[in-house]
């Protein structure tokens, strides 16, 4: 065996290179994020700081064990959804519609982390809501996925009839349903939240692709400001427009996953010198991503009538 098929990487265990992509790309986002917001952090601190001594310097009766205890008010009011601006009251987080809204986001492992149930019973009742509740909640969305999945391949049939040209109207619809998805799972989003929240277009962006992609920080939610009042239509938009966004970006990461497998399938193929039969016993000189297409059409589900 000679040195240069010792060093073939085609020979490493795929699962082995996969680890090893996957551990330098989360290193180097914690390198990028350190570059980014570690000055910013320091910052925020020591403007933190000077912030404290300039209150304990204006309100003289205040001693460090009054701020301490008007800093523990302050965040038990923030905990429920009060505010303590004015002397006007709120109801808190827990209304029927914010209620609504955070059973949605423990379904769809969100988590904010802005409200939770504090009593024991309701604590109890969250582990066997979210133990049914988030198998249903990917099934549901799974089915969903697929039918939308399914009208976007009757169009393209119907499309591929007229045209006869398969590849260019298949690119086309994917292309139109990405655009499509984008602007109303987004755009318009980013524009209500921008009214309805008062944040910045890039704020509003940020937002939006961390509830859909279910991280869900916290740092930004909706419909939980006690100093504004809401409309009764603005919490049924957010259940709304989450349930179908998942959907929708769902769908979206799985075309992203088979894009990167044709990618490292092609590439295996290319530059280490393997046949299509190495990897999936198909015939001689079949093109894979003819053969992925064609599993795509067997897996396919029934046409919506």
């Amino acid at each position: 065996m000679g040195i240069k098929e010792m060093l073939n990487w085609t020979r490493v265990p795929s699962i082995l290179l996969l680890g090893l992509v996957y551990v330098a790309y989360v290193l180097t986002g914690g390198v990028i994020f350190w570059k980014l917001e570690g000055d910013l952090g320091e910052k925020d601190i020591n403007l933190l700081l000077l912030n404290k001594k300039t209150l304990l310097m204006r309100y003289t009766c205040l001693n460090q064990e009054g701020l301490e205890r008007v800093a523990e008010v302050v965040q038990a009011a923030s905990k429920v959804g009060l505010s303590l601006k004015g002397n006007q009251t709120s109801d808190g987080f827990w209304k029927f519609t914010s209620s609504a809204v955070f059973a949605a986001t423990v379904v769809t492992t969100i988590g904010y982390g802005n409200m939770s149930p504090s009593s024991t019973a309701g604590q109890i009742f969250c582990v066997f809501f979210a133990l049914f509740g988030i198998p249903l909640n990917l099934v549901v969305l799974n089915r969903v996925g697929k039918y939308i999945l399914a009208i976007e391949r009757n169009v393209s049939d119907f499309l591929e009839g007229k045209t006869k040209r398969r590849k260019c109207t298949r690119f086309f619809i994917h292309l139109v349903s990405y655009l499509c998805g984008a602007v109303l799972f987004f755009v318009v989003p980013m524009i209500v939240f921008q009214l309805q929240e008062g944040w910045t277009f890039s704020q509003a962006i940020y937002y939006c692709f961390i509830t859909l992609s279910t991280i869900g920080f916290g740092d930004f939610v909706a419909d939980s400001n006690p100093d504004k009042v809401y409309p009764d239509w603005y919490s049924f938009l957010m259940a709304s427009w989450i349930f179908f966004g998942l959907a929708w970006l769902a769908l979206l990461i799985n075309h992203s996953i088979d894009i990167l497998e044709r990618l490292n399938t092609h590439c295996r193929m290319r530059w280490g010198g393997q046949k299509p039969e190495e990897e999936s016993g198909s015939a001689e000189g079949e093109n894979p991503d003819t053969q992925v297409e064609e599993e795509d059409e067997n897996k396919k589900p029934p046409i919506i009538q």
